[in-house]
């Protein structure tokens, strides 16, 4: 039972940067002593430190009562300190791990090769990398001397990783729907800063955002992430008449920001990462090509909710309580 919740929490861990990680899949790590967690973490953004090496560093900076004067996300810098540890200083430490430590050098250096260079001595594997050609770290883990053991909490590691698994192919589609607890999406500004700050973040990743012609004509936003300070994502508008789109609105005088206008969709057979943002109208015209729905649900009663006309059902993938708002990842029911 042990093993379980400490591998949930690896997983509960990864989904608070699930998306964020584009183009990597999302990951998560804990490492425990003597059945007490010494560290949970993820891996937050690519380019960075993998969730193997933040958490090994966090449990050092537990175990010593210290912070490290370094940036622990350079994944160079967290090898090279983790490497100048004495050599058994994690040997009666046990890891879970949400994916397969990576077996090569990439971006960021290999995390097996660190493992073993660490002597790692137990860890448990929620899933093997399912990549050509990026697996092969628990088998070198096991000729190490480590005890490897895969499968634990597999079905919710699946879950964690299948938009990776969609956008090796072709888009993952994500609809993103902020709404108050009554269903009401038409209230003006609904979602809390922290979750406004969260989509703003995805934003910052995707390849592209899709909008509806209506959220230009009747809302005029500027869709930016300006609560970040990061570059805004190009945009599509997915509309029938061109002629109907206001050049002159916020959105058009965001600098270094492509928008293309059209119903062709034919962009999304090409692997990305598309962020929709919308109404019940866009969600109900796009709902075959859409893989996840994002709920942001305030809890605040305003107006009526969605009309009970429009239907549908959907599973619910992870839910976080954050200080206001519940952020609710999910599918279509079925798909």
């Amino acid at each position: 039972m042990t093993n379980k919740l400490y591998m949930l929490a690896a997983i509960d861990a990864a989904w608070e940067y699930q998306g964020l990680t584009y183009p990597n899949p999302a990951v998560g790590c804990v490492v425990s002593k003597n059945n007490q967690i010494l560290s949970i973490s993820a891996h937050q953004k690519a380019g960075t430190s993998h969730a193997e090496v933040l958490a090994l560093v966090e449990a050092l900076e537990y175990i010593s009562g210290r912070v490290v004067e370094f940036d622990k996300l350079n994944a160079t810098l967290s090898h090279k300190f983790l490497r100048s540890l004495p050599k058994d200083f994690f040997a009666d430490c046990t890891m879970y791990v949400t994916l397969e430590p990576c077996n090569h050098d990439g971006a960021t250096p290999s995390c097996a090769s660190l493992l073993i260079d660490l002597g790692i001595k137990n860890i448990f594997i929620a899933k093997l990398d399912p990549i050509d050609g990026h697996g092969g770290g628990a088998k070198r883990l096991e000729e190490s001397g480590c005890t490897v053991s895969i499968g634990l909490q597999e079905k919710e590691a699946q879950e964690l990783i299948e938009p990776f698994l969609i956008w090796q192919k072709r888009a993952f589609v994500l609809f993103k729907l902020a709404q108050t607890i009554n269903g009401n999406i038409n209230s003006g500004i609904i979602s809390s800063l922290e979750s406004r700050i969260h989509t703003h973040k995805l934003r910052s990743v995707c390849s592209l955002m899709a909008i509806g012609g209506n959220t230009v004509r009747m809302d005029n936003p500027k869709l930016d992430c300006r609560l970040i300070d990061e570059k805004a994502p190009n945009i599509f508008i997915y509309t029938k008449d061109e002629s109907s789109i206001n050049k002159s609105s916020l959105m058009f005088n965001v600098v270094n920001r492509n928008i293309v206008m059209g119903d062709n969709l034919d962009f999304l057979h090409i692997p990305s990462f598309v962020l929709i943002e919308g109404g019940i109208g866009m969600l109900e015209a796009l709902k075959n090509k859409i893989d996840w729905v994002l709920f942001y649900s305030a809890p605040v009663i305003r107006g009526s909710g969605i009309s009970a006309t429009r239907q549908s059902s959907f599973k619910f993938l992870h839910c976080k309580k954050t200080e206001n708002d519940l952020i609710i990842w999910s599918r279509f029911d079925g798909k």
